[in-house]
């Protein structure tokens, strides 16, 4: 594509997808051209002039295109060197899933990003209405099938891409012929798919915990059981299980198979993902019954099963990616669109986000907000953290910061600083309005004990450090103030003693806490 259409910019791939690409290409171009005979396709050296464009990234690290571009890749599962991009343009951020996989399966981890915040999240939906049974369910009921049928003298088709599931299924049969000790010839077809295993084994780093954690003592890749398949053994008599290229069966040695097998009904073929409609995949699994090749009518004998081992996010898993990057917006693109319209409903009920689903060379326009970086300086934290930290319990939810002022260091940044050091910063003086709340209660005792009892009621909320003894009464953090009064009453009139407690609008929360306890200990008896 670049070549046809003269792009001359960089290509950023990850190391296993520059690795694996050029064959994949070429493959394709071999198939188009060599054998459809299609006119003005990409040649083998457009392929390699392709190629020198890439630039390979690392997940995880931060790449910068050019100044206002960043782009930074995260593993996506789905298959060897997949990756999710979280892409930055000045202030403004997209992640781009492409295809991806949220649940760990035998050969490579889940997807994983950070809870970054984009703008927009443009999703890929293929499994946007379904919700997947369990993987160990699934994983039995196919060996299960597969084990019967042979056991029934008849032969299994599993059409799979080069790419993916064939490794995947191939450890599974592998784990299983072992343990249950059965000598049932199992084959790969040579070229695509055997070129591709050769990676899975020089890139063992991307693939599963497991995987990882065995290869010191043997690599999972290297079967013992799988043979590649020749010409000859595809008509060989007896029980086998066959893994041929291409998934959906619209063409290569997959259907070629097929087409001999699919009139026995000993034999059976197993669809393990996606099927695009139109082709022969997709036909069978619909009940198609009879299909027409080379205008001769085939009948479709074999027994036809689905069981979605698809490298793609189900429902569950697409949501799940929501809440984990927590986007402003979503997007989503490749699926259908009655399960994109169902989907799109979803996000924007349970996530409560704006949801788009454009058709293909529509432009969407999504509005972002602007963005404003606030960092908080040394000193408010420090302050902040020393005056609060007495108050704070396991079971308060709110925030730590109490007051602040933004100042504003240039079009994009600010920083966040306490009411005295912002007012410094701009040569202001400091105007308070203060609060004071007032309880009346009768006592006989002297001023200076009810300062004493004042003093212990405050210890249980603020330090000893924290507050100062004055002549006519108690300074806690130098602006909250308590105080008692006498007034004086006339003869034989009940002497009543008033209780102050002064505090400013930022110290609302404290003074308040602390009136109440004071009021709740000196009541009128």
């Amino acid at each position: 594509m670049t070549e046809m259409v003269g792009y001359n910019g960089p290509i950023y791939m990850t190391h296993p997808t520059k690795a694996i690409c050029p064959i994949l290409l070429d493959d394709y171009r071999r198939i188009s051209v060599e054998r459809r005979g299609e006119q003005n396709f990409f040649t083998a050296e457009m392929i390699h002039r392709c190629m020198r464009k890439v630039k390979c990234v690392y997940l995880h690290q931060a790449v910068r295109v050019d100044d206002e571009i960043e782009i930074q890749a995260f593993y996506a599962g789905h298959v060897l060197g997949a990756a999710i991009f979280h892409i930055k343009v000045g202030d403004r951020s997209l992640l781009y899933t492409g295809d991806y996989n949220m649940t760990p399966d035998r050969h490579l981890g889940a997807a994983w990003v950070p809870r970054c915040r984009p703008d927009l999240l443009i999703t890929e939906t293929t499994y946007a209405t379904t919700i997947r049974d369990s993987k160990r369910a699934r994983e039995r009921e196919f060996l299960e099938k597969v084990h019967s049928r042979l056991d029934a003298g008849g032969k299994v088709l599993i059409p799979v891409f080069a790419l993916g599931r064939a490794q995947e299924l191939c450890i599974l049969l592998e784990t299983y012929w072992e343990r249950m000790n059965l000598s049932f010839p199992i084959f790969f077809s040579a070229g695509m798919a055997e070129k591709a295993t050769e990676f899975y084994k020089l890139f063992i780093s991307w693939t599963s915990q497991k995987i990882k954690e065995t290869f010191v003592e043997r690599n999972m890749f290297d079967f013992k059981h799988v043979k590649h398949l020749t010409p000859e053994a595809v008509d060989q008599p007896g029980p086998m299980v066959v893994f041929a290229t291409p998934g959906m069966l619209h063409a290569g040695q997959s259907l070629h198979i097929f087409r001999k097998w699919a009139p026995d009904p000993k034999n059976m073929v197993i669809i393990p993902g996606y099927c695009v409609s139109g082709t022969v995949g997709y036909k069978i699994l619909n009940g198609v019954k009879r299909l027409e090749f080379d205008k001769q009518i085939l009948e479709v004998c074999m027994r036809v099963e689905y069981l979605s081992f698809s490298a793609h996010a189900d429902a569950r898993g697409i949501m799940q990616l929501i809440s984990q990057c927590r986007p402003g917006h979503v997007l989503l693109v490749h699926g259908e669109a009655s399960k994109m319209e169902f989907l799109k409903s979803r996000i924007e009920c349970e996530a409560g986000l704006e949801c788009s689903m454009p058709a293909n060379g529509e432009i969407a326009l999504i509005p972002t907000r602007p963005r404003f970086e606030v960092v908080a300086s040394v000193d408010l934290l420090k302050k902040t953290i020393s005056e609060n930290s007495i108050l704070r319990k396991a079971k308060d939810k709110q925030s730590l910061f109490k007051a602040g002022v933004v100042v504003r260091a240039d079009e994009s940044r600010g920083i966040l600083m306490s009411r005295e050091a912002a007012l410094a910063s701009v040569g202001l003086k400091e105007h308070a309005v203060l609060f004071t709340s007032v309880h009346a209660f009768a006592s006989t005792e002297p001023i200076e004990t009810l300062l004493k009892r004042a003093m212990t009621l405050c210890l249980v909320l603020v330090p000893k450090e924290k507050i100062d003894t004055e002549d006519s009464g108690l300074a806690l953090f130098k602006r909250i103030f308590i105080d008692f009064e006498s007034p004086p009453t006339k003869k034989g009139e009940q002497n009543d003693i008033l209780l102050r407690v002064t505090f400013t609008l930022q110290d609302e929360d404290m003074g308040t806490k602390i009136f109440s306890k004071l009021r709740d200990a000196f009541t009128r008896t």
